[in-house]
């Protein structure tokens, strides 16, 4: 792996019309990074997925972890076991950072 800079996360973030297009930073065996988007009204349908992390950089939406909604906006983190099921949905342009544990 070599050091990589991404002077400004935005520029990291694609919406499409059918949902998000994740930009990878980082994949290898051990952990991905990546960033996405979400348009008002884009939902992530709700799936199982390794331990996780993710940090909401703009907008408004609901993040559903193993049945439960949680609210999340810029400057929110929420951290998930292996295997909970989760899925997201945006009131307004939601982008965020996740972070998958392999």
């Amino acid at each position: 792996m070599k050091t990589t800079l991404y002077p400004h996360w935005k520029e990291q973030i694609t919406i499409g019309e059918e949902g998000p297009q994740p930009s990878i930073l980082l994949a290898d065996d051990k952990v991905k990074i990546l960033m996405a988007g979400l348009a008002p009204g884009q939902q992530i349908p709700e799936h199982p997925e390794a331990e996780s992390m993710y940090y909401f950089l703009e907008g408004n939406g609901w993040m559903t972890v193993d049945g439960e909604r949680f609210p999340v906006s810029a400057g929110a983190s929420i951290v998930m076991p292996e295997g909970a099921v989760r899925g997201m949905e945006a009131e307004t342009r939601l982008s965020f950072l996740a972070v998958r544990i392999a």
